[in-house]
Parts: structure tokens; C-alpha cells; sequence
């Protein structure tokens, strides 16, 4: 299904906003003496830490915004690197982020020491980074570059987008591009193609989309043709994604999800619950998330909410446009939709009409919330009939295949379950009948007198 997002007033805002921050910044510098950061918008160039290559100024900091045309992304590299040195790099160091800086949710990693940071991709046209000094020691600081429009890079954040080069258009000739997707600590990746059109051949010989689940060739899958690739998950905590085209004969390309560590799981336990990636705090700006609940055939997901706030509907359209929660009948966003939602107002619990269920968390790149919280449990569905004297519940067979007839029974193992055709079933007579409280109160009477049915 299509998702909305800010309309593009909404969007411009938001940038205006980190763009006055940054341009504050500077002014600040500037009265300092110390010339540095403010907004980069050309297609690519270069930019330093001040004085670079000789010692850069104590008591700094300076922000670099980093926009190009929308529908691009920005690859950020880096030439050289010279920092103060500390195990949390809270003296000096350079933090980069996914968009306007200030979001800790858009923080994709902060750095110091002579170790030279990896190359960063942002998952779309924003990207920031902020240079900080101390009042004690100096280094050289460092020499970086950026340029949009390119494919490949490494990719750390909770979830993204991988698209082939000019995506929805036909992709350039002679191209490979190589993503490199790293989950924090010991987490795996989920990666799903919701688009792939790439051409085909025996073996994909020609053009072709290749994941690796590891540094080796081991576990190495080609993908081509117009056949979606399955969902797929790493055996580690990174997955590389290659895109090759030859010298002709093109096609759409791809268009692929990712996710990572807290924003993605898969729960097989009869009973859990889970909440949104940093709960009770606010949630990541930009991030799509995907849990799915995976019980054994025969059984049903019933999803319970125990808290919701999220971001509120759009105010004309009344509607979830913007941040917003999504349940799936399935395993997959193909799935027959079971409720969509936002706000604060906590939903009823939903149940899924066969044995998976997914979950889907959009946020848009503005205003976070505290997020979600669920519990889940299975269930078994059964048919419940009453006469006057007794009761009655059948049970498919088939829903319960893997236990056996003695292991189906109510209250007690005395009163087990019958196998009658292709049910279970449960028979039982009335004792009493009385609210709880009544029968728990006669049972300690001795003076009682017998409840019987009317």
C-alpha cells in the first residue's frame, strides 16, 4: 500500500528549521572569530574542520547541513581524520545524522580519535554533520567530502532504502553498486523487495542483484529477472546487497526495505509483547519497522494495545498520513489490513484470521512520540454450544495437531477431550450456576443450600 507523508510546505519547514539552527551557529562562530559550518547544496564538494590541516581551535563547534535535490541521497567520505581521543569521545568529535542535526534519533555515529569513519549513506536528501572541541588539546581535525546521486555505502541506521540507480527509471549501463547494511551489536537484517524488474538470464549472468549474508561467498544468492526475491535475513549482523548492470539491456531495477536490530523481529512464543524502538522515549525520526508474530498452524493471533502515542492524524484529512501503525492478516505488507492507526486513542484488540501476524511502524522526518507498547497471546478457535444441564466446545483437530487427545481437556485431565470426526470435543454437565463469587462463597458453607439450574 502507498504511504503518505508531509506534504512538501511541511516538509520545507522542517528543513528552514535546521537550516536557521546551522546558520546560528555560524553567526556565533563568526563574532568568535572561527569561520565554519553552514549549508552545503551543491551536487558535491568538500569541507573541513577549521585550520585544517594545522591544529583546529579549542572551544569550537560547527554544523555542516548537507542538502541536495530531493529523490537523492548523500554519500559522505572522509580524507583524513585527527581527533582528541576518548572512550565515549565526549572531549572532541564529529556526530553525524540522518537529516538535521539535534534528533538523536537520526544519530548514525559519533566519532574521535585517528581512526578514519566509514562512508555514510543518507536515506534521503538531508544529512548533517557537527564538529565539537573542548578547551584542552588540539588535533589536525579532519578533510571530508560528499556527493549525491551515487549507490552504495554503508548503511547503519534501525531501517531504510535501497533503490537501483535512477529508480523508477530504467538503470544506467556499467554500473555496480555495493551496500554494506550493519546492525548495532549482535541483531540480524531483514531485507524485503517490494519492486524488481532487472534483466534477465540463465544463471543472472548479465545483469543482477546479489546478497551476501556474510564477508564470504558462502551464502551468497543472485537474484534477476522479474521475479521478486524472498524475504531475506542475515546470518549476522550485516548483509551486503550488489547491484551489476552490463554494457546493455536494462530495466526498472529494485527497491528494497531494510531492517535492523529492535526494528525488526520475529516471535514464535506462544505469548510475548513488544514496543516501539526506544520506548518509553520517543521514537527515531524516519524508520520503518517490522515485527511479526509467527504462532504454529491452527492457532490465531489475538494483539492486545497497552499504550499508543503516536503523531496525530492530518488535520484535514482526518487520517494517518503521518506516523502511523499498521497490522497485517499475514506475513507480509500484501496481507489483507486489519487496522491502521496513530494519535493516542488505544485501539481494540485485533485478531488474525490465520496463524502470522505483522506489524508495521512508519515515521515520517519530523515529531516523535513515546511510541507503542503490545502484548500478544494465541488462540485456538472453538465453537461453544449450552443446554439446559450441560455445555459443549469443539475444537478443529487440525488446530491442535500437535498435541494429543489427553493433553485437550478443561480444568482437569478427568475431563478430557473426546475425538468425535474431525474435532475435539468437551463435554460437560452443570454442577451450579451462580456468578463465581456465589458458588466460591456456598462452597465454604456448611449450611449451604444446592444451586440448581431453573
Amino acid at each position: 500500500m502507498p504511504w503518505a507523508s508531509h506534504t512538501l510546505a511541511e516538509d520545507y519547514t522542517s528543513f528552514w528549521r535546521g537550516f536557521t539552527l546551522s546558520a546560528f551557529t555560524l553567526c556565533v562562530l563568526c563574532l568568535q572569530g572561527v569561520k565554519c559550518g553552514g549549508v552545503l547544496s551543491a551536487p558535491s564538494g568538500n569541507f573541513s574542520s577549521p585550520n585544517f590541516p594545522s591544529l583546529y581551535p579549542y572551544n569550537t563547534e560547527c554544523s555542516w547541513l548537507i542538502v541536495v535535490a530531493e529523490g537523492s541521497s548523500v554519500l559522505l567520505t572522509f580524507h583524513a581524520f585527527d581527533l582528541e581521543y576518548h572512550d565515549t569521545c565526549g572531549f572532541d568529535f564529529l556526530e553525524i545524522y540522518n537529516g538535521a542535526s539535534g534528533d538523536q534519533g537520526n544519530l548514525l555515529g559519533r566519532f574521535c580519535g585517528q581512526v578514519l569513519p566509514p562512508p555514510f549513506t543518507s536515506s534521503w536528501h538531508v544529512m548533517s554533520v557537527v564538529f565539537h572541541s573542548d578547551k584542552h588539546v588540539a588535533s589536525r581535525g579532519f578533510s571530508a567530502g560528499y556527493q549525491k546521486d551515487v549507490c552504495g555505502g554503508v548503511l547503519t541506521g534501525l531501517s531504510g532504502v535501497l533503490t537501483s540507480p535512477e529508480y523508477p527509471n530504467n538503470y544506467p549501463n556499467n554500473v555496480e553498486c555495493r551496500w554494506v547494511i550493519r546492525a548495532a551489536g549482535p541483531a540480524t537484517i531483514k531485507l524485503v523487495f517490494v519492486d524488481f524488474q532487472v534483466e534477465g538470464s540463465e544463471q543472472c549472468m548479465y545483469d543482477y542483484v546479489a546478497v551476501l549474508g556474510g564477508p564470504g561467498p558462502a551464502h551468497e544468492h543472485h537474484y534477476c529477472g522479474s521475479a521478486r526475491p524472498p524475504t531475506l535475513v542475515s546470518l549476522g549482523h550485516e548483509l551486503q546487497v550488489v547491484f551489476k548492470s552490463d554494457f546493455n539491456i536494462g530495466g526498472r531495477g529494485f527497491k528494497a526495505y531494510y531492517f535492523s536490530g529492535e526494528c525488526q523481529e520475529v516471535y514464535t512464543a506462544m505469548r510475548g509483547n513488544f514496543s516501539s524502538p526506544q520506548y518509553p522515549s520517543s521514537y527515531p525520526n524516519n524508520i520503518r519497522c517490522h515485527w511479526t508474530i509467527r504462532l504454529p498452524p491452527g492457532y490465531r493471533v489475538k494483539l492486545f494495545f497497552l499504550d499508543l502515542e503516536l503523531e496525530e492524524p492530518n488535520s484535514l484529512t482526518r487520517t494517518c498520513d503521518f506516523d502511523h501503525l499498521v497490522a497485517f492478516d499475514g506475513a507480509s505488507e500484501e496481507a489483507p489490513l486489519l487496522g491502521n492507526w496513530c494519535g493516542h486513542h488505544l485501539p481494540p484488540p485485533v485478531t488474525s484470521s490465520h496463524n502470522q501476524l505483522l506489524l508495521l511502524l512508519h515515521t515520517d522526518r519530523s515529531s516523535t512520540h513515546r511510541g507503542f507498547s503490545v502484548a500478544y497471546i494465541g488462540v485456538v478457535p472453538m465453537n461453544v454450544s449450552c443446554s439446559r444441564t450441560d455445555f459443549q466446545i469443539l475444537i478443529s483437530a487440525q488446530a491442535l495437531a500437535p498435541l494429543e487427545r489427553t493433553k485437550v481437556y478443561l480444568g482437569s485431565r478427568s475431563c478430557a477431550a473426546q475425538e468425535v470426526g474431525s474435532n475435539f470435543r468437551i463435554q460437560a454437565r452443570f454442577d451450579t450456576c451462580g456468578t463465581e463469587s456465589q458458588v466460591s462463597a456456598s462452597a465454604h458453607d456448611p449450611h449451604r443450600e444446592e444451586i440448581t439450574p431453573q
